[in-house]
């Protein structure tokens, strides 16, 4: 500032040589008479550097469009950038910015770290064609009440359209918590194809035994899988899910009680269902792709029926399936309940058949198992000695 200041009063001089002075000085003319100017219009002050922004930015996002994406993300602050533009954009908002302004915009208002942002990676998973052709169950990991005891929130959602069509808190994780939710869901939705779930109880026993639970729903005509063990990633959708949850609700909020967590819950499903953009959607909202399923919630259990060529037989009261001189263990779940088998085109082999769910297979050309009682698993049903 010294430095102009100098050069300006000497270039003022009458006799001054301004090329000189500006060689002398180490800058260009240009900049030599730059400052001369200044000098002459506002005097020193007018010598410091100035902005370097344009005087005029058309293509700057207007200021009430900037308040909104603020707001919007003051309310959601686990929305990124496209959530909050695909938002906005339903709410007939115009004249929003892309997507990469948006994350300058918030990084500038110090809503998101940078470097944090580029971390970021999307996730790309496969889905079923349809509604209703699959849902998703599981419990989320359970966690402290501020007024004592733990909530173990339950959730359902629809493989195809993300749909969440339930979240409860639960005091506990068994049959009846499940069951009661689910019998309220299947009144409103209507039935599910398929249901995934885990391999843990109330959905499944001991070494992956079936479960009183699991009967019933096949007795519904829901077909029944489970996930891998230790593979969670085959519910990835669910595991996605408690991600979000976690992050839009379980982080912002102190849950004092189970009362207190359903009144949160259910004040953030419509948001989620209705307004939440979602990534795996190409930022559509899981209501828009989400329609109720055709098959109602019947008043009683449908009574057990099987084919004319089917080979009927009724498990015993300990679980245990005796055919062709060999004892086979399906399971407690299923003592004095029919079951069929139907052999298939390898010789030696039947599938065993529970309704429309298949339990497993029997090879009559395996050597026996050692123990009457071994535990057989029920993917591969294998046959104990003839007691």
């Amino acid at each position: 500032m010294s430095l102009r200041l100098e050069f300006v009063t000497l270039a003022q001089h009458e006799k001054a040589n301004v090329a000189e002075l500006c060689r002398r000085f180490g800058i260009s003319r240009e900049t030599g008479y730059k400052w001369l100017g200044r000098f002459r219009e506002g005097g020193a002050q007018a010598l410091w550097d100035r902005s370097r922004r344009p005087h005029t930015m058309p293509r700057r996002t207007a200021e009430p469009v900037c308040n909104q994406l603020l707001e919007l993300r003051a309310a959601h602050p686990a929305w990124g950038p496209r959530k909050l533009r695909r938002r906005l954009q339903d709410l007939g908002v115009a004249g929003l910015p892309a997507p990469s302004t948006i994350t300058t915009l918030l990084q500038s208002a110090g809503c998101i770290d940078s470097q944090a942002s580029g971390q970021h990676r999307a996730y790309v998973r496969f889905e079923r064609a349809a509604p209703n052709e699959l849902w998703q169950m599981d419990f989320k990991g359970h966690f402290a009440l501020s007024r004592g005891g733990r909530c173990h929130p339950l959730t359902v959602m629809d493989d195809h359209a993300r749909y969440l069509l339930g979240l409860r808190a639960c005091a506990q994780e068994n049959d009846a918590t499940v069951r009661a939710h689910l019998q309220d869901l299947f009144g409103r939705y209507g039935l599910p194809e398929s249901l995934l779930c885990d391999n843990a109880p109330p959905w499944g026993g001991p070494g992956g035994e079936w479960t009183a639970l699991g009967i019933w729903l096949v007795r519904l005509g829901v077909r029944v899988l489970h996930g891998r063990p230790y593979h969670p990633q085959t519910q990835g959708k669910e595991e996605r899910f408690h991600r979000t949850l976690r992050a839009e609700v379980l982080s912002r909020n102190d849950l004092r009680d189970l009362a207190h967590s359903q009144e949160a819950f259910d004040l953030w499903q419509p948001i989620y269902n209705h307004e939440r953009p979602h990534d795996s959607l190409k930022l559509a909202t899981p209501a828009s792709r989400y329609a109720p399923s055709a098959r109602t919630l019947p008043t009683s259990l449908p009574p057990i029926e099987y084919g004319p060529d089917d080979l009927v037989r009724t498990v015993k009261a300990k679980g245990d399936l005796t055919w062709n001189n060999r004892t086979y263990y399906l399971g407690q779940g299923f003592a004095r309940q029919p079951v069929a088998l139907r052999p298939t085109a390898t010789n030696g082999l039947h599938e065993v058949y529970f309704c429309h769910q298949r339990l497993g297979w029997i090879d009559l050309l395996q050597p026996p198992a050692k123990s009457k009682h071994h535990y057989l698993p029920l993917r591969k049903i294998r046959p104990s000695p003839r007691p």
